[in-house]
């Protein structure tokens, strides 16, 4: 490294689910590295996007939203969250701008009273409040904790993101740069691939198939320099949910298909021939096997 003064940490993203997480992620990156949904709960996984300049490199992990689990599947997605808070230099908990503190809120702020980090608070989604609103919404959670700084932003229109990206790398300590700098998540493609694939689920089909989707995806193969194949399933619990997801006459699996194709064409840089299917695997999220193939991996399972 030829900058001595150069700066480099690992961010953990916390909040509760649908307050801009996702979005405030690919933002930053300048690419889609995390699935984007209004439905609850799409972030699984500890996904990595960072973000490297000539001055420094953030590793952000974007954690599940917090909830009170009722599955098994949920019940890991808690630990993930929890288990990231202690890889951290710094800590992001992300509020949505638009909604009043909850449940989830207070939840979040208890886990938090145990972090020795220092810790943002980003009020997302300022684009939907008059600019008036901001100071009481704000001091609904600044009293609560030793919040380092306090930054509204709109992740979606880009507002005030660089102050937050500056303030972050101001409190970085001096370090290596991790990852090359054109690499944006640390996930291995097929990951990246299926994140793609579910996001397609969640948008076309809405409330008929909730969180019981997972996507399996069983190879990628290069058939040439420029064409890729790639197949994979995707797995719900119920025949119903099947159903839906074919579509009358496969009509809206091609539609998924087609979506998705395009995203990870874009990802790849390639021409890409996806190939789906649905495959129905009852009760998979309380079935720790299950939870492991899907890529659900924890030490505790």
């Amino acid at each position: 490294m030829d900058n001595p003064n150069y700066k480099s940490g690992f961010v953990a993203l916390i909040g509760r689910p649908n307050v801009g997480k996702s979005t405030l992620l690919n933002y930053i990156v300048g690419q889609k590295v995390a699935i984007m949904s209004d439905v609850a709960q799409t972030t699984r996984n500890k996904i990595q996007g960072i973000y490297t300049s000539p001055e420094a490199q953030i590793v952000f992990i974007d954690t599940p939203g917090v909830h009170k689990p009722v599955t098994k599947l949920g019940d890991f997605m808690e630990r993930s969250t929890l288990s990231a808070l202690d890889e951290v230099d710094a800590v992001v908990y992300v509020v949505s701008a638009s909604e009043k503190r909850g449940p989830g809120d207070n939840f979040i702020i208890e886990k938090l009273r145990q972090v020795k980090k220092p810790i943002y608070l980003v009020v997302n989604k300022i684009d939907q409040v008059h600019p008036n609103e901001l100071p009481d919404i704000v001091n609904q959670y600044k009293d609560d904790l030793p919040f380092k700084q306090v930054i509204p932003v709109s992740a979606l229109q880009g507002n005030n993101v660089n102050e937050l990206i500056n303030q972050l790398v101001k409190g970085l300590p001096h370090g290596p740069q991790y990852y090359p700098d054109d690499q944006i998540s640390d996930h291995p493609e097929r990951f990246v691939i299926a994140e793609m694939i579910r996001e397609k689920v969640f948008m076309l089909t809405r409330d008929e198939v909730p969180h019981s989707v997972a996507v399996d995806v069983t190879s990628v193969k290069r058939e040439d320099e420029e064409h890729v194949h790639i197949s994979a399933n995707i797995v719900v619990e119920r025949p119903g949910q099947k159903g839906i997801i074919i579509g009358k006459k496969g009509q809206m699996l091609k539609k998924i298909g087609t979506m998705a194709r395009k995203d990870i064409e874009r990802l790849l840089g390639d021409h890409v021939f996806l190939q789906l299917w649905v495959k129905v695997v009852p009760k998979w999220r309380d079935k720790s096997a299950m939870l492991k193939d899907y890529g659900y991996r924890n030490k505790d399972y």
